[in-house]
């Protein structure tokens, strides 16, 4: 159960790497978080600001402990969108503020229904695709940074494609800076000792060579200004808050998307299990407080993260020390950053991007090597992340896992045959094409949906045409859920073509739920009151009971006429 009081026990003390590479995301939080903020028509700062309040926050609370809380560029475009179809001015703090806090509004009642449990749905293979294409997205989205060219396209792949296109028209400055920033970024991550401070030391260096060689590229200046000030209060625009419901929920949705493709890419290093209920809870705390402190709505951060696991985070204290170290760096050298420039963060964002994509690599050999449905899946998934935008790409991502789901369930669903062993136990056997008079037929369904499986299983029930006083038990102790009206129906057909010739149905290993469903549904009408036997806690117990009392119906209809075959 999540709690403040349970996230502070999990605080544990914080490392010095933890500092390290809180420090390096937060320098990096700036100049991104205003680029990301830039792209979706947002004040820059207000970028910045989603890295404060929201990156502590976050942290604090997040069941995966890596994961860093912060506006990224899908966060950003989908908000500008949300408050355009509202009507409302995206410069307005106010309306912001409103924003920020209805997405956490949303991810704070999704924690509290569990709706992360949704998550557990979502196959490996899929996920795979997810975080890879958001991978390439973070790579895609710094081109413009690196090469001093933006692309024109709309999506991943078409910026790929037109960024090659226009060779010609890249910065050649711009290159150059981007290549030397991969080149030192190398050469210190090469050096043991320096590999956990690689990242902050690319930075540091690149930056006082352009500085001192006054390089004409472009800076975090060029984007805007930063004051030295920590984040205003702000009072957000409540009667906005109705109309943004809807887009709230859209937003969030991208939001915690992001943050699972985070969950499934970067493990916890203690090894404790991550949880999706905890972390929409976290997110959604984050994002309330955030909009109260001029943050634009925020999420958890691929490209953060990879920046905080790269510099060396150990703990979740690199995040909440991320957010303190943003808070100084604005109060006391705010205007400082705006040195910094753009192609070195563009740079070292490609480093990260391929880093995340490499770290995704052993998943992509094992999908394509061991299942061929999942790799159409994963494909699939990867292609709509980097051609479709992210909200319609999460719920082909969420259609194409239930398929897959449904298709390898029909798959493994079978009818099988038991046969007793002579010692008291069962053994699985072919289902008979017949089933015989005067004796007993066990059948046992495997598989997790009867009602998906009726159509395969009617091809292998054994026919009961000619025979008399013929018995079949039908075993559902695998079957986990309950009934549908479909499943009843098929059931009291099957009884019905046994009654028809003299037989008789009997349910074995029911589940009390299930048991009250079918008896709800008036099976107990053509099965007879003693029709249902209800699980035990021995395996095969109702299977033995239900046989048992199939062999006492049939000897007491010894003394019955018997109804002519011929």
């Amino acid at each position: 159960m999540w709690s403040a009081t349970g996230a502070v026990r999990r605080l544990g003390k914080p490392k010095p790497r933890d500092a390290i590479a809180g420090l390096v995301t937060g320098l990096f939080s700036i100049p991104e978080g205003m680029a990301y903020a830039s792209i979706g028509g947002f004040n820059p700062v207000a970028g910045i600001y989603a890295g404060i309040m929201p990156g502590i926050i976050g942290s604090l609370f997040a069941r995966t402990v890596l994961m860093v809380t912060t506006l990224t560029s899908a966060i950003a475009l989908t908000s500008r969108s949300v408050l355009k179809e509202a009507g409302l001015d995206p410069a307005d703090p106010a309306n912001v503020a409103a924003l920020a806090v209805v997405v956490g509004a949303v991810m704070l009642l999704f924690g509290l229904l569990r709706f992360g449990s949704i998550m557990n749905f979502v196959s490996n293979a899929v996920m795979t695709g997810f975080s890879t294409g958001i991978a390439v997205q973070i790579i895609t989205g710094v081109l413009g940074d690196a090469t001093g060219y933006k692309p024109q396209s709309g999506n991943t792949i078409g910026k790929i494609i037109d960024s090659l296109a226009h060779i010609g028209l890249w910065h050649p400055a711009s290159v150059a800076v981007a290549l030397g920033t991969v080149a030192v970024w190398a050469v210190f991550h090469l050096v043991k000792p320096l590999e956990s401070f690689a990242t902050l030391l690319a930075l540091v260096v690149v930056t006082a060579v352009v500085a001192v060689g006054h390089i004409d590229v472009e800076t975090v200046g060029d984007i805007a200004s930063i004051a030295n000030a920590l984040p205003p209060v702000t009072v957000p625009n409540f009667a906005a808050m109705p109309e943004l419901i809807v887009g709230g929920v859209a937003v969030a949705l991208v939001a915690l998307a992001q943050a699972a493709g985070i969950s499934a890419a970067v493990p916890n290093p203690d090894g404790s299990r991550t949880n999706m209920n905890g972390d929409f809870l976290a997110q959604g705390a984050a994002n309330v407080a955030g909009g109260l402190f001029g943050a634009l709505p925020a999420g958890g951060s691929l490209s953060r993260t990879g920046v905080a696991t790269s510099a060396g985070a150990q703990t979740r204290w690199a995040g909440i020390f991320a957010g303190i170290w943003l808070a100084m760096l604005v109060l006391i050298a705010g205007s400082a950053a705006e040195i910094i420039p753009m192609p070195v963060i563009g740079g070292l964002i490609l480093v990260i991007g391929g880093e995340l994509v490499v770290g995704r690599w052993p998943d992509i050999k094992l999908v394509l090597r061991v299942a061929p449905l999942s790799a159409v899946a994963m494909l699939v998934t990867f292609a709509a992340t980097t051609q479709l935008p992210l909200h319609t790409a999460i719920l082909i991502g969420v259609i194409t896992s239930l398929v897959l789901y449904c298709t390898k369930a029909s798959q493994s669903a079978q009818l099988v045959a038991l046969e007793p062993t002579g010692d008291g136990g069962w053994r699985t056997a072919p289902v008979p094409e017949k089933c015989p008079s005067n004796e007993v037929t066990v059948l046992d369904y495997l598989g997790i949906g009867l009602f998906a499986e009726i159509p395969r299983i009617d091809e292998e029930w054994p026919d009961v045409a000619g025979s008399d006083n013929a018995v079949v038990v039908l075993g559902l102790r695998s079957l986990p859920d309950v009934p549908s009206s479909v499943t009843i129906k098929a059931l009291k057909r099957w009884a019905g073509e046994l009654q028809a010739n003299n037989g008789r149905l009997i349910i074995a290993g029911a589940t009390p739920a299930t048991a009250k469903i079918l008896r709800r549904g008036d099976l107990d009408d053509v099965l007879g009151e003693d029709g249902i036997v209800d699980a035990t806690d021995r395996v095969f117990g109702a299977t033995d009971t239900a046989v048992a009392r199939g062999r006492e119906w049939i000897a007491g209809r010894g003394d019955l006429p018997q109804r002519d075959s011929n």
